[in-house]
C-alpha cells in the first residue's frame, strides 16, 4: 500500500520574524532558506511579505538567485497584498516565482478592515491575480482570519472561494489566524471544505495560543489536508506557529504519514534559528530541547540498562543526538555507570560508591551535575579520601562590594572540634586568616601560596563545577593540590584543606 505523503510549508522566515524581537539579517535569511530546502529538505518556504524594506528585498533576491541555480525557485514563496501591481512587481524584481496572496477570509475583515464588500475585494484580487500571471508568477491565496469567517459567516467564505475559483489559483490556504480552533472544529471545517470544492488544493495554517496546535494539525490530515504550515521551533506572532519537529515527528509515528523531513537535520536547523532569533528554547521542548534525551532518574537508567525499558521511537540517534544519564540527587548506580562508560573510565565498586555519594551531595546544592564534571568529582574523590586529619565541618563567608570579607568556620582537627574566624581581601584570603590561626601554636609551618588557577569544564554554564589548582612551596619542595566545588571560593577552599591533609598526613607518619 502506498503512502501518503504530506508536504510541509516552512513559514519561520516571513510568519516566524513576527515573533516578538525577531528580525533576521540579510545573511541570516539566506543561510536559513538555503539549510531548510538543502539540509531539511522541506517542501516549501515563504520567505518575506512584499514590500517590507530594501535589505527584505535584498535577502529575497539572494535567496532566489541561490534557489534558480539550485533548481529550488517553485519552492520559495513570498506573501503579497492585494494591491493589484505593487507586491507583484517587488516580487519580480527580486526574482521571484510565487505569490501567497493574503486575502480576507472572514467577513469582518472585509467589511471592517477593508471597509469594502465582497464583490469590491474579488474584483481587487482578480485584478492582482491577473496581472501576477501575466507577469509569469505562481498565485496562491492566503484566507485571512479564514477560521473565525468559517465559524461566524460560513456563506461569506463559500462565496469567496466560489469566486476564486474562476481564477488561474494555485493552493487555497486556510489559516487559523488566531488560534482559536479545537481539533473537532478543524476536522469538521476542513472536511466541509473540501467536501464543498473536491479539485482545490488546500493547505492549513495553524497558530498555537490554545496549545492545540499539533493537535489540529492531526485533525486537519485526518481531514484529507494535505499541505500545512509550520515554523522552527513554534516561532510566529503571539503563541507561536506549529512546530516543525513536531509535526514531522507526529505525522509519522502517530499517523503512519511521510514527509520530506530529513530528521536528522532537525537539531541543526534548530540550533541555527535559535541563534539567529535570540528565542531560547526551553530545555523540555519536544523533540528539540535541550534535556528531552536525558534520564534523571536512577530507576530509569537503570531500566534502560537492563533492557530499554525507558527508550521509546523517539530514540535520540533518530535526530543525530545522543541519551545522556543526569548525575544529581536522583542519580543511581546505572546513571554513574552510564557516565563512566561514554568518558572510558572504570573505577572500582568502592571508588563508584564515593563518586556517587559526593555526586548525591552535590545534587542537594546544584541541580544537575554534567558528564564534563564528572572527571573533576573523579579526581577529587580519589586524591582526598586517603586520609581526614582535618575536616571542615561548617564555613561561612561574608563578603560586600569594597568591604573586607570576613570568614567563620568550625573543623575537625585530629580528634577535636575547633573554631576560627578571620578576615581578608576576598572569601579565600580571609578562610586562609582563619586557618592559620588554629595553627599558629601548633609548630606547623604554612607553605607559600605560589599559584592559584581555576577552570570549569569546556563549555561548561556559570553553574558549572569549578577546579581549582593551587601550587605550594613547602621549602624547597612544590605541592600541588586540586579541589572542587560549584562555588569557585570553596573550590580554593577544598584543595587547601588537601594540602593541609597531605603536610599533617607527612607529619603523622614521621613520628
Amino acid at each position: 500500500m502506498k503512502i501518503r505523503h504530506v508536504s510541509l510549508m516552512d513559514t519561520t522566515l516571513r510568519d516566524g520574524e513576527q515573533t516578538q524581537g525577531v528580525s533576521f539579517a540579510e545573511a541570516e535569511k539566506v543561510s536559513l532558506a538555503k539549510a531548510l530546502l538543502n539540509s531539511l529538505q522541506v517542501d516549501r518556504i515563504e520567505v518575506a511579505s512584499a514590500g517590507v524594506s530594501r535589505g527584505e528585498q535584498r535577502a529575497v533576491t539572494s535567496i532566489n538567485e541561490w534557489a534558480q541555480a539550485e533548481g529550488y525557485l517553485d519552492r520559495v514563496e513570498v506573501l503579497g497584498f492585494t494591491d493589484r501591481t505593487r507586491s507583484v512587481d517587488w516580487i519580480r524584481a527580486a526574482g521571484g516565482r510565487v505569490l501567497n496572496l493574503l486575502t480576507k477570509g472572514s467577513e469582518k475583515h472585509c467589511h471592517e478592515q477593508l471597509r469594502k464588500s465582497l464583490r469590491e475585494h474579488l474584483e481587487d484580487i482578480s485584478k492582482t491575480v491577473g496581472y501576477a500571471v501575466d507577469q509569469g508568477l505562481v498565485v496562491n491565496v492566503y484566507l485571512e482570519d479564514w477560521s473565525n469567517g468559517y465559524r461566524d459567516s460560513r456563506d461569506y467564505v463559500f462565496q469567496l472561494t466560489d469566486g476564486l475559483q474562476e481564477m488561474d489559483i494555485g493552493h487555497v490556504m486556510l489559516p487559523d489566524t488566531l488560534g482559536v480552533m479545537a481539533p473537532d472544529e478543524v476536522f469538521e471545517s476542513l472536511g466541509d471544505m473540501r467536501t464543498r470544492y473536491p479539485d482545490a488544493e488546500f493547505d492549513f495554517h495553524p497558530h498555537n495560543d490554545y496549545g492545540l496546535a499539533i493537535a489540529n494539525v492531526m485533525s486537519a490530515v485526518k481531514a484529507g489536508v494535505s499541505n500545512i504550515h509550520c515554523t522552527i521551533n513554534c516561532l510566529g506572532e503571539r503563541a507561536g506557529n506549529v512546530s516543525l519537529a513536531e509535526v514531522s515527528v507526529v505525522l509519522r509515528d502517530k499517523m503512519g504519514v511521510a514527509t520530506s523531513i530529513d530528521e536528522t537535520k532537525i537539531y541543526t536547523l534548530s540550533q541555527m534559528v535559535e541563534n539567529f532569533s535570540g528565542k531560547f528554547i526551553p530545555g523540555n521542548a519536544p523533540i528539540i530541547g535541550a534535556d528531552v534525551f536525558t534520564q534523571t532518574s536512577g530507576i530509569h537508567a537503570d531500566g534502560d540498562h537492563k533492557g530499554g525499558l525507558y527508550q521509546t521511537r523517539l530514540s535520540p540517534d533518530r535526530f543525530d543526538r545522543k541519551r545522556s544519564y543526569a548525575l544529581g540527587k536522583m542519580s543511581g548506580k546505572a546513571s554513574l555507570k552510564r557516565n563512566l562508560d561514554e568518558l572510558g573510565i572504570s573505577l572500582s565498586e568502592a571508588d563508584s560508591q564515593r563518586v556517587l555519594n559526593q555526586i548525591i551531595q552535590l545534587g542537594d546544592s546544584k541541580a544537575v551535575i554534567t558528564p564534563a564534571d564528572l572527571p573533576f568529582i573523579i579526581a577529587d574523590i580519589l586524591e582526598s579520601e586517603d586520609y581526614k586529619h582535618i575536616e571542615l565541618l561548617n564555613c561561612s563567608i561574608t563578603s560586600g562590594l569594597e568591604l573586607e570579607s570576613t570568614v567563620s568556620i568550625r573543623v575537625r582537627l585530629q580528634d577535636e572540634i575547633y573554631k576560627s574566624s578571620g578576615s581578608g581581601n576576598g572569601g579565600f584570603d580571609a578562610f586562609i586568616v582563619a586557618v592559620k590561626k588554629l595553627f599558629k601554636t601548633r609548630d606547623f609551618k604554612f607553605p607559600e601560596l605560589i599559584d592559584y588557577q581555576v577552570r570549569i569544564p569546556r563549555g561548561g554554564h556559570t553553574n558549572a563545577l569549578t577546579e581549582c589548582f593551587i601550587t605550594w612551596q613547602d621549602g624547597e619542595k612544590t605541592l600541588k593540590t586540586r579541589g572542587v566545588n560549584a562555588n569557585q571560593v570553596f573550590a580554593g577552599i577544598n584543595a587547601t584543606l588537601h594540602m593541609l591533609n597531605m603536610k599533617l598526613h607527612q607529619r603523622i607518619a614521621g613520628d
